[in-house]
């Protein structure tokens, strides 16, 4: 069976759960959380059930531009379409839920498969892991504990995270590094629409659960040409979205567009220029090592930055690997340009955001040292 929910959480952005058991649903205007489970045992390549992105676009097929919530949307019809073991339950989804990711599946599936829940996140979740359970406790221990003899269908959680102009110290956080210290979950973050829906299709057929958080204000602001076809997307691969030679940036989500407009203005800053390649991480556990090992390697420098607060944050874990493996590689300290150590303010929002600006001068310090 494939589940999928959502519930609200009152100090963090809404969460969605997608997993091989499915079962979705929505959030309240405040807050909202999702999970989508499924059955099977066993993860699937790729090619197992579908085409990848390069492969839909070298074989010619074309979508249409659509935003990143639409591009969720396509991602969970296709889910509970290709799959009829596949539900959605939690708060709003039979409606389409706030920030509409599920309109359309109710009328399309039917209220057995796609139904609302009570505001209960411990209910919603417990339902979509099969007990009355917990992400840390049980999710992510549940394939550990029984010798690999069971998981909990494929959990993933939907959430949406970060900045979005007037949320404040409850629903604009960046809560990715509390899950990023659990083993046994993953953790994914998109970047675009296209990113988002081959992203989360791998995830619900995952057979490990999966945090999916979704930048909340690029939901209608990112519009790209999306395949209307299945397609995924590999997880903890990260992907050189720009190469350069002097300095390696890495982000995730929303940050890379402002990350992408330092890069622009570092390449104009001087009269020869400043070279920088931008890696996108995609998934932060596991994360792709390699990828980062090798671009620093090559430059020398790195440069992190995330919206959450810097002491603690995931862009601590990047820096001290990165430091093991490229040691005597390294031309300066790494940078990370990340969100302040207070509560996220409303009104002091601008203060508290690792703007292009804060990313630029980083960039001329860390390549001046």
């Amino acid at each position: 069976m494939t589940t999928t929910t959502t519930t609200s959480l009152r100090r963090f952005p809404r969460f969605d759960f997608v997993s091989k058991f499915t079962a979705t649903s929505c959030s309240s205007s405040r807050r909202g959380f999702s999970t989508t489970t499924s059955s099977s045992s066993s993860g699937g390549s790729c090619t197992e059930y579908s085409l990848t992105l390069q492969q839909q676009l070298e074989s010619g097929s074309r979508g249409k531009s659509i935003n990143l919530f639409s591009a969720i949307n396509q991602a969970l019809h296709i889910a509970l379409d290709s799959d009829p073991r596949a539900y959605v339950f939690g708060e709003d989804v039979s409606f389409g839920g706030v920030f509409r990711c599920t309109t359309g599946l109710a009328d399309r599936f039917g209220k057995q498969r796609v139904f609302n829940t009570p505001l209960c996140e411990q209910g919603i979740v417990g339902f979509g892991i099969g007990l009355a359970a917990m992400i840390v406790n049980e999710a992510a221990k549940f394939r550990y504990r029984s010798g690999n003899q069971f998981n909990c269908g494929g959990l993933t959680i939907r959430a949406p995270y970060g900045a979005v102009g007037h949320g404040g110290h409850y629903h604009s956080q960046s809560p990715e590094a509390f899950f990023c210290h659990v083993p046994g979950i993953k953790v994914v973050i998109p970047r675009s629409p296209s990113q988002a829906k081959g992203l989360l299709l791998s995830c619900i057929r995952d057979p490990n659960p999966v945090v999916f958080f979704e930048p909340k204000w690029l939901y209608r602001l990112a519009v790209e040409e999306v395949p209307e076809q299945d397609y995924m997307l590999p997880l903890s691969e990260a992907e050189v979205i720009r190469e350069g030679s002097d300095i390696s940036l890495v982000g995730w989500g929303a940050q890379l567009s402002v990350m992408e407009q330092a890069c622009v203005e570092a390449e104009k800053s001087l009269q020869e220029g400043i070279s920088c390649e931008l890696i996108d991480l995609k998934t932060l556990l596991p994360w792709d090592k390699e990828t980062v090992e090798a671009s620093v390697c090559k430059t020398g420098r790195l440069l992190i930055s995330h919206e959450a607060p810097v002491t603690g944050g995931f862009g601590a874990e990047i820096s001290a690997s990165i430091v093991e493996r490229c040691f005597l590689r390294l031309e300066a300290p790494v940078a990370r340009i990340c969100g302040l150590d207070t509560p996220f303010p409303l009104v002091f929002e601008p203060f508290y955001m690792p703007t292009k600006n804060k990313i630029l001068d980083a960039i001329k310090a860390t390549v001046n040292y």
